[in-house]
């Protein structure tokens, strides 16, 4: 058993090795297309595209919600080497916005937790964030009025 602990163990540091490599030449290329487009790094339908295709490809055993959480981590950090991006959201830590926020941008950008929707929608306006998260609805007042009103 120890011996064939020890084989398994070796395959996948092996593997790991594989990965990282692979997610590290993937980070090369995404920086040079970030210099070629010169344009908004961010593009939602792309990454639908990709996380879509990734889901479909997959052959398992990872549930195709495990992949797509892995890979938008992967696109998080390369898009953070094309332009590093700030997002602003309605804080504090903690929040649902907050969680929105880390599931549609993941962890590689930085993240302004702001007092009031007021002020998320000024720190995009100003260019203090590329993006803003505030809430649509919640559960104590329904609809939020002042998002809607300021979109």
């Amino acid at each position: 058993m120890d011996r064939e602990l020890a084989r398994l163990r070796f395959e996948i540091d092996r593997l790991d090795d594989e990965v990282l490599d692979r997610v590290s030449r993937r980070a090369g290329l995404a920086k040079a297309i970030g210099a070629l487009k010169g344009e908004a790094a961010w593009r939602p339908e792309r990454e639908a595209q990709v996380l879509a295709r990734l889901a479909a490809a997959n052959p398992g055993p990872l549930d195709a919600a495990t992949v797509r959480h892995l890979f938008r981590e992967i696109m998080s950090a390369c898009l953070a080497l094309e332009q590093p991006l700030t997002i602003a959201y309605l804080g504090p830590r903690g929040t649902f916005s907050e969680s929105a926020t880390r599931k549609r941008f993941g962890a590689a950008p930085r993240l302004l937790d702001l007092a009031t929707i007021d002020e998320v929608f000024r720190a995009v306006e100003a260019g203090n964030a590329g993006y803003g998260v505030v809430p649509v609805e919640n559960s104590s007042e329904g609809a939020v009025g002042r998002t809607l009103d300021l979109l």
